[in-house]
């Protein structure tokens, strides 16, 4: 498999994987007095490290989408050659940024969260101006 395939299924099994964090760290919370059916989405109920997970689960979710389509776009496409370089440098960039916010939210912490996703960006709009010049 590809750099490109590979760096596609990582980033929905992390997806994955983080979905079963948030429901371990959840179900701890409902042994610990929360109603089961009250969660916010945000994580703004939770503390800690349950609220970080729920963020580092949302915002993983939320930029699935993008990665997945131009992933996805240069396996339909036969442009495999855009992305192959850097294909693992984004999944590398995401799974770090994901653990890096489920660890703190110190300055430093968010500093290098920021500087993880702002890679994952670049790399994407890189791919997506390499696409439209195809």
């Amino acid at each position: 498999m590809n750099n490109t395939g590979c760096a596609l299924i990582g980033l929905a099994a992390w997806a994955i994987i983080l979905t079963f964090v948030l429901v371990f760290v959840r179900l701890n919370a409902v042994r610990a007095g929360h109603p089961i059916n009250t969660f916010d989405p945000t994580g703004k109920d939770l503390r800690g490290f349950a609220y970080r997970v729920t963020r580092a689960h949302g915002n993983t979710v939320e930029n699935l989408a993008i990665f997945a389509g131009l992933l996805l776009y240069a396996i339909a496409t036969s442009q495999t050659a855009i992305t192959e370089s850097l294909a693992c440098w984004l999944l590398y960039a995401r799974i770090g940024q994901s653990v890096v916010h489920m660890m703190s939210t110190s300055a430093p912490f968010v500093l290098l969260r920021a500087n993880l996703f702002g890679a994952q960006m670049i790399i994407a709009l890189w791919w997506a101006w390499q696409f439209w010049q195809a």
